[in-house]
């Protein structure tokens, strides 16, 4: 029963952080990581007194939850995205996307090429930093614009569509990190263009399915008698197509979120897609997620902010530089004043859930653990990223309610 002792505990944390992270204006997630940060803070403090959560970590069964934490988040991910919004959004959202993603990725994999030890797997902690400042969150950015009213403005369909062209990216990159981790080291041209080879593959296997299977599917499941059968009918794609990503040499997320995709309100009626919907959300966001984002949380080793400060400091300023020059810099050359591209800038300087994801897989995969004996800088890494997810998520709403306020 250890396990049901565990996910009482958490749930009850992360849903008090949760609301009060709410109630402050910020995202729930915010709160759910901090809740984890402090719950950790007790735990390894008082371990004699909790010993069951001391030793979570490494409990395999938590393992197995958090995975399924992450799978769902991915496949409401891909669930909540407007496929087309993803083909309609402008040149100028393109435009922004690839400068808020290329800038920032380049400055994160300079700077650990630069400070990070040299080891058998520096390549794929250099690839690891880049991927992780490219990234935006979406759902922060999101929240702020509703809040101001400012969602369906020019500014604010600019932010979302390339924050969500960001992430949709940021899962190729995924994919191409996973390949590198599991040979330690960046690729040569064969290797990498093998790589390629099987993403473009398995984009090519799920668009086919997707475009042609799924609407088939769609109509049998409306003559389905039993219960939830549409609900199983999605998981069940969910899961071959996670299973097909692993089989490719990717991560099963990047299945469950093209999954997702797919899954629209045409495959089946739109009542039985917004039942479907509900029961995602509440099983994710009410159960899951914040088991997961506490799970990082206490992962995370406040000691990096005395053992590595400067390095921490770093990390957050490049982050931030490189997501306010690289998509602010793209906004001017679209056409926007300087005070809306700065908004731009901000609107996607957020990290949030697919960064934090990444970095649970790099920890997973050993990606901290060389050269040895491990520098501070490797040691405290995953640290300092989850730092600077937080860093930039608690400074975006407040700095873009400002920016936007001014227009």
């Amino acid at each position: 029963m250890s396990i049901i002792y565990i996910l009482l505990v958490l749930l009850i944390v992360t849903r008090i952080f949760g609301e009060v992270s709410e109630r402050l204006g910020q995202p729930a997630l915010l709160g759910e990581l901090v809740s984890g940060i402090c719950l950790g803070i007790v735990v390894h403090h008082f371990d004699q007194s909790f010993p069951v959560l001391a030793n979570l970590t490494s409990n395999e069964v938590f393992s197995a939850i958090t995975d399924l934490g992450i799978f769902f988040l991915m496949l409401l991910g891909g669930l909540e995205l407007q496929p087309v919004r993803l083909l309609k959004a402008s040149k100028g959202a393109v435009i922004v996307a690839t400068g808020g993603m290329l800038i920032p990725f380049a400055l994160g994999a300079g700077f650990a090429a630069l400070l990070l030890p040299q080891s058998s797997i520096h390549g794929a902690q250099v690839l690891f930093l880049g991927t992780v400042m490219a990234v935006t969150a979406v759902p922060v950015s999101v929240k702020t614009l509703m809040d101001l009213g400012k969602l369906e403005s020019r500014i604010g369909q600019i932010i979302v569509s390339a924050a969500v062209i960001d992430d949709t990216l940021s899962l190729v990159l995924l994919a191409v990190l996973t390949g590198v981790m599991q040979t330690g080291s960046i690729p040569d041209i064969s290797s990498l263009g093998l790589l390629l080879g099987k993403v473009i593959l398995f984009f090519a296997i799920a668009g086919l399915l997707g475009q042609y299977l799924f609407p088939r599917v769609g109509s049998l499941l409306k003559k389905s008698q039993s219960e939830e059968f549409e609900f199983s009918m999605l998981l069940v794609a969910a899961m071959a197509y996670a299973l097909l990503a692993e089989e490719l040499g990717m991560h099963f997320i990047l299945g469950a979120f093209i999954a997702g995709l797919f899954f629209r309100r045409k495959t089946i009626d739109s009542k039985t897609f917004d039942g479907i919907m509900t029961k995602t959300k509440g099983l994710t966001t009410g159960f899951l997620a914040p088991i997961f984002f506490a799970s990082i949380g206490m992962h995370l080793d406040l000691a990096a902010l005395w053992h590595i400060p400067g390095f921490v400091l770093l990390l957050i300023l490049i982050a931030t530089v490189g997501k306010v020059f690289g998509a602010g810099l793209s906004a001017r050359v679209i056409g926007l004043s300087v005070r809306e591209s700065a908004a731009v800038g901000v609107g996607m300087n957020a990290r949030g859930a697919v960064e934090l994801i990444i970095a649970d897989i790099a920890l997973r995969a050993g990606i901290f653990s060389a050269p040895v004996p491990v520098p501070p800088s490797i040691n405290y890494l995953f640290s300092a990223v989850v730092i600077m997810a937080i860093v930039t998520t608690l400074m975006t709403p407040p700095v873009l309610k400002w920016s936007l306020q001014k227009q």
